[in-house]
């Protein structure tokens, strides 16, 4: 039994976390740069664990890294060595757990230790073009796998709990973090969620169902879901999934705002996290939280009643 399988047969959902970048911008830093909210992790490690630590107390069962954008190659360009590269990848994991320390010697805990995620971005966010949203790299597979496998190796080392694949856009990129796993026999339970364009496919037009049903025979997907993705799309892309699969679903849409490239900001109104979460529940998500421009708050909205049904 896996750390998400050990968490569900005790509680019927799990919090997760909300935004980072969005969240590092509301608090005044600028992610407005290649490296994203990675660039947090050398300019600003306080205010990365300051934001995991108001998502614990929030009431989020799992926050996850400010790794999505860092990698070997992204540091490196920026002029750290490979070996500093390594140690700021693994303090994206440490800062995380240490957030955790201060939230359990405040709060004490129930015997229900919040997990860390080690957030395992795609291909795209090291890109840094938006292909994340389009899956159009240009790579194969093999490429895939071995830009992945450095980094996993790399983030196994901090010991997290789990591992977050996320906003993938296309299939070919999960199949190759599967064979990165296990080229690098890393045994950590691993989440695939993926970014979708609409309620039944994924960013480069796969159905979503399909790679459901790819990832319900491996064993390395402890959950399967999407999140980076309009809220409205969640509900027939749990139906889409749950047909597939019994595997956990996990779900954790942007706030139903729109990001505009061109000025680079957000336009329209924020969904009510609150309700809309029951929603996804009952259509069968068990893990649930938040992505772009989402805050505390709406975790805190989320917790609100799931911690009622323990």
């Amino acid at each position: 039994m896996n750390r998400i399988e050990e968490r569900l047969a005790r509680q019927d959902v799990i919090v997760l976390d909300g935004a980072f970048a969005t969240e590092l911008e509301a608090r005044g830093f600028s992610v407005n740069d290649a490296l994203w909210s990675a660039k947090a992790l050398f300019e600003r490690p306080d205010l990365v664990r300051d934001v995991h630590l108001d998502y614990l107390r929030a009431g989020a069962d799992i926050v996850t890294s400010a790794s999505y954008q860092a990698t070997v190659e992204g540091f490196m360009r920026r002029g750290f060595s490979a070996e500093e590269a390594d140690a700021l990848i693994q303090k994206s994991v440490q800062l995380a757990q240490e957030a955790r320390d201060l939230y359990l010697a405040a709060r004490g805990t129930d015997g229900n230790k919040p997990l860390v995620a080690a957030s395992v971005g795609p291909y795209g966010a090291y890109l840094a073009d938006g292909s994340e949203y389009r899956g159009d790299y240009g790579v194969d597979e093999g490429a895939l796998t071995a830009f992945h496998a450095g980094r996993l190796a790399v983030l196994a080392l901090a010991q997290p709990d789990l591992l977050a694949c996320e906003t993938l856009p296309c299939l070919m990129e999960a199949c190759a973090i599967v064979r990165a796993l296990r080229e690098r026999e890393i045994r950590i339970p691993a989440w695939f969620s993926f970014s979708c364009r609409d309620g039944a496919h994924i960013s480069d037009g796969t159905p979503i169902a399909e790679c459901a049903r790819c990832l319900d025979t491996v064993p390395e997907a402890a959950a399967i879901g999407l999140n980076c993705t309009a809220p409205q799309h969640a509900e027939a892309l749990i139906g889409a999934i749950r047909k597939e699969t019994d595997k956990p679903i996990v779900v954790y849409p942007n706030s139903g705002e729109t990001y505009d490239a061109a000025d680079k900001s957000w336009h329209g109104t924020a969904e009510d996290f609150g309700t809309m979460a029951q929603r996804w529940h009952s259509a069968g998500a068990r893990l649930i939280g938040g992505c772009c421009r989402t805050t505390p708050r709406e975790i805190a909205e989320i917790a609100a009643w799931a911690k009622r049904m323990e």
